[in-house]
């Protein structure tokens, strides 16, 4: 996967509220939904007057003033890190073939998809943080798309919001609750969310965390999973 087709994956699947092109940028509003929501990306050619007037601009809206950093942006990057912008959650990207994940004989007792979201799966979500703002950004979403209910021993242990543009899918707030740790929700999800893939024509499954999320990254790679892309955010 490409830089390009990463970040054409991320905003469609995880949309803004509003993204509007001011001169080499793409500006965004994300409503509370998130910080790649809510970041700027340079989409061409800039110059220090540039990032003043971009600067200018997300401080008028009321939001935080944050760049999203791609491959390809290292010039941005350092400049950034001289007028003092501060790295914010470097994240990686992990992507495998939908059929190399998926597992037929998954049973709908340990993760069952469906649409719109369960209560339940607001409440697991809600209870990590992702509330009322994020759960507008799956509304959001135009192309297909579920939410995934884990349950272990019976009782619901996680949930995830998966979406897809063009061949891929993408998997997005995936929570599990604490006492449910490492006793495989995390992975029944995953199995669920390639499934559904799967039967929807998507042909790879693809998914973001912070590079501090060592467990997460454990389990992505125990899966066969493939690191294909970074990136990170600055902020003042």
């Amino acid at each position: 996967m490409t830089p390009a087709e990463l970040s054409a994956v991320m905003e469609a699947t995880w949309p803004p509220a509003r993204a509007e092109r001011q001169g080499p940028w793409t500006l965004r509003d994300g409503k509370g939904g998130g910080k790649r929501v809510s970041a700027a990306t340079a989409e061409g050619d800039w110059n220090e007057a540039d990032i003043d007037a971009a600067e200018a601009a997300m401080a008028a809206s009321g939001g935080d003033v944050l760049f999203c950093l791609r491959e390809g942006d290292a010039a941005l990057d350092r400049a950034l890190e001289r007028r003092g912008y501060r790295v914010v959650d470097p994240v990686v990207a992990y992507e495998a073939p939908v059929g190399a994940l998926a597992s037929p004989g998954l049973s709908p007792m340990a993760a069952f998809v469906h649409w719109p979201p369960l209560a339940i799966c607001r409440e697991i979500w809600a209870e990590a943080g992702i509330g009322p703002a994020r759960w507008a950004v799956m509304d959001r979403a135009k192309g297909a798309k579920c939410a995934i209910l884990a349950r272990t021993n019976d009782r619901p242990t996680g949930a995830a919001f998966v979406s897809i543009h063009g061949t891929t899918a993408m998997l997005h707030a995936l929570e599990v609750r604490p006492a449910a740790r490492r006793q495989g929700s995390a992975h029944n999800i995953l199995r669920a969310a390639a499934n559904w893939a799967l039967s929807n024509g998507a042909e790879r499954l693809c998914v973001v965390v912070t590079v501090t999320n060592a467990p997460a990254r454990a389990l992505y790679a125990s899966l066969g999973m493939e690191v294909v892309g970074h990136y990170h955010y600055r902020q003042k």
